[in-house]
């Protein structure tokens, strides 16, 4: 699956809070995650929140543009959106 960004997003995202888009590729490799409608501004948006490798989780809002996924930000979870995932994959 290919993944495309702003970069000057990408790079400050990284700066601020150690997070690069280029790992957004996990939230696409077959994980449990949860994804939710989230439009903005008329655009279709989504919001995936996943457990990752280092057992914290992570939502990155993202987009479908010309059949490329589009990372518009990346940031750990909120405390809401890890107890949805929770009670949705947790048995």
């Amino acid at each position: 699956m290919e993944l495309t960004w702003e970069e000057s997003k990408r790079t400050k995202t990284l700066k601020e809070r150690g997070l690069d888009f280029v790992s957004a590729h996990r939230f696409f490799d077959g994980r449990a995650i949860l994804h939710q409608f989230s439009p903005r501004g008329g655009e279709e948006r989504w919001k995936s929140t996943a457990l990752l490798d280092d057992g914290k989780f992570f939502t990155i809002v993202w987009t479908w543009r010309d059949n490329v996924v589009r990372i518009i930000s990346m940031r750990r979870s909120h405390e809401k959106e890890e107890r949805k995932y929770r009670q949705l994959f947790s048995h």
